[in-house]
This record gives structure tokens, C-alpha cells and sequence, in this order.
């Protein structure tokens, strides 16, 4: 099937399928950061309860839980969603490599999200059934389920980044996973989860302090607003500074299996060693990229031109132009049609198996029409990843300034100046900024995505040779559809979480 028939898609399908896909992940990616990082937010609250026995700190829980809630199921819905349409617009690309991806997504549905499902039913309606000590446990037990469900996800993804732990089997025409293990923990999906969790935990930091300046904005709430303030800085502090070393591993681990997504990301062209790290088009910081990718000052990183037409990386290793893996993978796609050719006949397929498996690492270049299509979109990569990394930056000074101001240090510059006598610019900065972190967690998405582009998965299977043959225009129906449904959504969600905040604390 994939070796003649799956080249005579219609390019608006793949277009259009692209599209929805997006569309969906976009959305879905504004409500499931906030649950993490509200998880946290509602966890530490409760725990001060649990160990105060201060009635202040229960009602302050329950009311970070209660918008926790209302995002959570928008969260859900939308992640159902995006699960199917891998079936319904991507079925290539599903059989292709089901046995696989398949694998950690039943793990998150099966364990992951009825653990959420379950405990977060006690967190809300547990209250006076269960001890306190339980319900402690079933708050961070649902934030936990939630960022399990997470891990798994991200796995999927991550696998489709840097493929392991699997064996093509041209009988079945299929890939086969050979060790869970190493699916499951890949450095690269190590390095993925710890940095997109450590990054939601910013989303639900700048979502608390933004919520507890609306409150000193307008008198109300008052001690709620400081004390999970001092919550929310802290959790936004330690997690921005976790983000920035975990980003540092993701940008190693990307040097070193996605090069072409580095090189975007930059700009690079033509390698090098000592090669700078671009701050803008014309600054940048000396020998800053080869420390990113190697840790080495003098390491030699790729550019694009280099990736296009081979180079020899900092171990030694000949990597052959776009052109020869082009070649190399048609020979692959032509030793399995004769594969499957003999084993149909009965006669020798010996030899074309073993052509296969000489080649089969380039299997997915054997698509590729141009070598310049493997290239991916280098101006979105290159102002994505520096939006991302700005926005980062940026948080670690603003949390840094919240905590100094919370705790009125160093005396000299408050003096008997506290946060809640602050104008009212300084609240408003902070309740804008709940919005700049939406988009420098999109952006780091979008680098990640637009990044490995035109894979579907990494080297061996294109987009064009991923989706389901099925007509451009029911995609482009659904594409609209869903575009009015989550917009409808998020609306909905903004709608209910801001009559929440304006209700305040039940008490």
C-alpha cells in the first residue's frame, strides 16, 4: 500500500489535514497547561491546610480547585478529539506505525486518565466523606493522574521526533515495537516531558498571580490574593529556571538526532565550529549555539546547506547528503514491492529483503521529489523559538520581582511599602501577562512541530505519505466546524472562569 498508492493523495487533503490537526493540538494546548500548573497551585494550598488546620487555607484550595475544574473538562474534550482524528485523517500513518504510537496512548487512556478521573471526583465532592489526610492525597493524586497522562502522551510525540525501539516487518507492512522500554524512556521524550510540564507550571504561575493582582486591583480578598501569590511566584520562579535547564537538554537532544530542526531554529545555513547563538539578525552571543548543542565551545554544528549535502558530525561520523538518502530510500520502497511481489509468487525474496534492510533507515526519503522539501519553515522556527525563549526570560525576572515585592525586600527599596498599596500599572502588567505565556507556551509547540517538518515521523515517513485518502473538502468542512466548536469552547471556558474569579472564594 504505502510503496505506490499513497503518492496520488490530493495535496489539498494533506493541506487541509494539516490544518485540522493544528487547529486542534493549538486549542487543546491552552487548556491542558493551566490544569498542570493549577494542579500544583491547588496541591500546595491544601497542604498548608492539612498541616495549618486554618479554615483560610481550605477555603483557598477549594477555590484554585474550582477553576481547576472548569479547565479540566474543557481540557478533556478537546484531547478526545485530537485522538481521533489520527484514525479519521492520518489512517496511513496510523497503520503504518499503530502498533507502536498506539502503545503509550491506550497506557494514558487505560491507567493515566481513569486515575484523574477517579480522584478528582473525591477532590470536589470529598470534602466531608473522606479524612482529611485522603482528600490531601486525592488533590495531588489528580494532579499527578494529570501530568502521568502527560508522560504518556508526550512519549507518542517524542517517538515520532526520534523513532526507537522498533523493527519495520515488511510481511505486514507495518513497524513493530520490539521494546516498550525504550520507547517509554527515550532520552528525547525524558527531555520533552520535563521541559513542556516545567512550562505549564509557568502557565498556572502567571494564571495565580495574574487572578491575585485582579483582587488587590480591586480590594477584594486580600489575604487570598497575597498568600497565593507568594505561592504562585515561587512555583513560576522555580519552575522558569527548571524550564531554561531542561530547554538547554532538549536543544542537545535535538543537535543531536533532528539537526535540520536546529538549524531552522537558528537560521544556520552553513555550519560550523565556534559557532554563535543568534539573540536577532545581526547580534548574537559568541560560541552560544556550540555550547547548546555540543557543551563544547569549539563543537561543530550543521547548517541547513551542510545537512543538504552530507557533513561529518562532532563524532567522526559521515552523514550522507539528502540526495543519496533519497536514493537509498527509493531503493528501499522498490526492494519491498519486490518483496511482497515474491512472497505472493512463492519464489526467493531473500535478496530483496536484504536490500531492504540495508536501506530501510532512509525508508522515508525514498518520498521526498526535492531535496530542499525536507527543509522545514526556517522564519517560523527561528521567531518561534526566540518568542519562547524572550517570554522564559522574561518570567524568571517577573516572578523574581513578585516574590522581592511580596516580601518587601530589601526594606531600603519598599520600606513600609507593601504589595497591596502598589498603583494600579503594576497590577495590570501582571494580569496582561497571562496572555504572553499562552503564547510563548504555543510558540514552544510550534517550534517543535514546524521544526521536524515534513515528517510525520522523523526520517521515515513524510506528511504526504501519512494521511487518509479521503476527499479535501469534507476535511476543509470539519476544519471550519471544529474551528467555530473549540473557539465556542474557549469562549465558554473564559466565560465561566471569569465569572468564578469575579465570585471569589466560597466562604
Amino acid at each position: 500500500m504505502l510503496q505506490n498508492l499513497l503518492l496520488n493523495i490530493d495535496a489539498g487533503t494533506i493541506d487541509w489535514s494539516r490544518a485540522q490537526f493544528a487547529l486542534t493540538a493549538i486549542y487543546h494546548w491552552l487548556f491542558v497547561p493551566l490544569t498542570l500548573g493549577l494542579a500544583v497551585i491547588m496541591g500546595i494550598a491544601e497542604t498548608k491546610y492539612y498541616r495549618t488546620k486554618d479554615e483560610f487555607w481550605k477555603t483557598t484550595a477549594k477555590f484554585w480547585q474550582r477553576l481547576f475544574g472548569i479547565n479540566f473538562a474543557m481540557g478533556v474534550a478537546t484531547g478526545i478529539i485530537l485522538e481521533f482524528e489520527f484514525g479519521t485523517n492520518w489512517s496511513n500513518y496510523s497503520w503504518f506505525v499503530g502498533d507502536i504510537f498506539g502503545a503509550p496512548l491506550a497506557v494514558e487512556g487505560i491507567v493515566a486518565f481513569f486515575m484523574e478521573s477517579t480522584f478528582v471526583a473525591v477532590m470536589f465532592f470529598g470534602w466531608k466523606k473522606v479524612s482529611a489526610g485522603f482528600h490531601l492525597a486525592s488533590t495531588w493524586l489528580t494532579g499527578l493522574g494529570a501530568t502521568i497522562s502527560a508522560w504518556w502522551i508526550l512519549v507518542a510525540n517524542a517517538w515520532m521526533q526520534y523513532p526507537v525501539g522498533c523493527e519495520f516487518n515488511p510481511d505486514t507492512m507495518r513497524n513493530e515495537m520490539v521494546s516498550f522500554a525504550e520507547v517509554a524512556l527515550s532520552p528525547f521524550a525524558v527531555s520533552k516531558f520535563c521541559h513542556t510540564v516545567t512550562s505549564a507550571w509557568i502557565i498556572g504561575a502567571i494564571f495565580c498571580v495574574g487572578v491575585c493582582c485582579w483582587y488587590l486591583l480591586k480590594k477584594q480578598h486580600t489575604r487570598l490574593a497575597i498568600e497565593s501569590m507568594k505561592i504562585g511566584a515561587a512555583v513560576g520562579l522555580v519552575a522558569a529556571l527548571l524550564a531554561g535547564a531542561t530547554g538547554h537538554k532538549s536543544g542537545m537532544d535535538v543537535a543531536k538526532v533532528q539537526p535540520m530542526k536546529l538549524a531552522a531554529m537558528e537560521a544556520l545555513y552553513d555550519g560550523g565550529t565556534e559557532v554563535g547563538l543568534k539573540l536577532v539578525e545581526g547580534i548574537e552571543v559568541p560560541y552560544g549555539l556550540s555550547i547548546m548543542a555540543t557543551n563544547d565551545p569549539k563543537g561543530y554544528v550543521p547548517g541547513i546547506n551542510d545537512i543538504l549535502n552530507g557533513y561529518t558530525d562532532n563524532e567522526g561520523k559521515v552523514e550522507p547528503s539528502v540526495e543519496e538518502k533519497m536514493e537509498r530510500g527509493r531503493k528501499a520502497i522498490e526492494a519491498l514491492a519486490a518483496y511482497r511481489k515474491a512472497a505472493i509468487e512463492g519464489t526467493d525474496a531473500s535478496q530483496y529483503l536484504a536490500v531492504l534492510n540495508e536501506n530501510m533507515k532512509y525508508f522515508g526519503y525514498g518520498y521526498v521529489k526535492d531535496k530542499n522539501q525536507v527543509v522545514p519553515p526556517v522564519a517560523v522556527n527561528f521567531w518561534a523559538f526566540r518568542v519562547m525563549v524572550g517570554v522564559g526570560c522574561l518570567f524568571i525576572l517577573f516572578f523574581a520581582v513578585i516574590l522581592a515585592v511580596v516580601y518587601r525586600w530589601p526594606k531600603f527599596l519598599f520600606g513600609k511599602r507593601d504589595i497591596t498599596a502598589l498603583p494600579a500599572w503594576h497590577y495590570w502588567v501582571a494580569i496582561l501577562l497571562i496572555p504572553l505565556g499562552y503564547v510563548g507556551s504555543e510558540c514552544g509547540w510550534l517550534v517543535a512541530e514546524f521544526g521536524r517538518q515534513p515528517w510525520t515521523i522523523q526520517d521515515m515517513l513524510p506528511t504526504w505519505a501519512s494521511v487518509s485518502d479521503i476527499q479535501a473538502s469534507n476535511v476543509a468542512i470539519t476544519f471550519f466546524l471544529f474551528l467555530v466548536l473549540f473557539t465556542t469552547m474557549l469562549a465558554v471556558e473564559i466565560n465561566i472562569l471569569l465569572k468564578q474569579i469575579k465570585k471569589g472564594p466560597e466562604l
